[in-house]
């Protein structure tokens, strides 16, 4: 009878997953969609994957190292970093780019304010808005072999017509790991099954994106429009693998909930109003930092209080 009463400090339920459980699942998740930008793009795909993932895992190892703090290395965080960021970048990247963008997401939005657990934004969205802005015409570069073209959300903007089916398998113009929304959704899937994320935030963003678009999007009730809509860009890698993020999103089921109706209207605003065909990066990146403000006002009450104007009481 005393083994019952023992006393501990909080937690007193705890789940058998750890961060590296977790981070491999994410890496295996991504493994589909990243295999078919390799296969659709070609070798330099590859080396820009092979080369985000190495300087993101080396710039932990130093700086840990310099810094005299454990080596995290091992928790595979820098590896999901470094694969994210390079599935985010054309596959014209030149090598340089890769390794800066890679040192920004790991040192600058990572390890200078923590680590894992601390950064107020998705590291490899850091890096690739970092990227973004510094070298704009190299990032928006799609030239490699045959595909030349521009964007199928470029396309549409200017008015065009794309083919939606391959969209969906992917066989267009974009970011190394974006085009195909079937190897993304089988990425999604395997997370769905092993219990790493739930539908709550990739469900309300697209969902809310959805509507937004068929509100705003100047088209009605286009459904091959909004086909397009939701299978062009990083949207669905965004929502399935970045949105989700444990650190960058609110805990509250709610606040999950209120995060993912905020990044759906956001990009819809980005996508509608703004210079930009994209726009997903940068919603998602502002709702990080308001996710301080979703937990405070959807955190749920503790058992016996009740909640009244100006607070709570007991």
């Amino acid at each position: 009878m005393s083994d019952l009463r023992n006393v501990s400090s909080s937690p007193h339920i705890r789940d058998k997953a750890t961060s590296s459980n977790i981070m491999r699942d994410v890496v295996i998740a991504l493994l589909p969609a990243a295999v078919f930008g390799v296969i659709h793009f070609g070798v330099n795909a590859l080396l820009v994957l092979l080369v985000t993932v190495a300087a993101c895992v080396a710039t932990e190892y130093i700086y840990e190292k310099l810094m005299h703090k454990p080596v995290t290395v091992g928790d595979y965080s820098a590896v999901v970093t470094g694969l994210l960021l390079g599935m985010n970048l054309p596959c014209s990247a030149p090598w340089w780019m890769a390794v800066l963008g890679s040192i920004f997401a790991i040192l600058v939005v990572k390890q200078l304010f923590g680590g894992l657990g601390q950064n107020f934004m998705n590291p490899a969205l850091g890096g690739r808005c970092f990227l973004m802005i510094s070298f704009a015409g190299r990032m928006t570069n799609y030239a490699y072999d045959t595909f030349t073209g521009a964007t199928p959300l470029a396309v549409l903007r200017d008015g065009g017509s794309v083919d939606v089916l391959q969209m969906v398998t992917g066989t267009t113009a974009g970011m190394i790991g974006e085009t195909s929304a079937i190897a993304i959704l089988i990425g999604a899937v395997y997370l769905l099954w092993r219990g790493v994320i739930n539908l709550r935030i990739p469900g309300t963003y697209i969902v809310t994106f959805a509507i937004f678009m068929l509100l705003f999007g100047g088209h009605g009730f286009d459904g091959t429009y909004l086909a397009a809509q939701l299978a062009g860009g990083g949207l669905m890698l965004g929502a399935w693998f970045m949105a989700t993020d444990y650190v960058t999103s609110p805990i509250t089921p709610t606040g999950q909930i209120v995060y993912g109706v905020i990044l759906g209207v956001l990009t819809g605003i980005f996508r509608c109003f703004g210079a930009s065909p994209e726009g997903v990066s940068y919603a998602i990146i502002f709702s990080n930092l308001l996710v301080p403000l979703i937990e405070r006002f959807t955190i749920p009450l503790a058992f016996g209080k009740v909640k009244v104007k100006g607070g709570s009481k007991s």
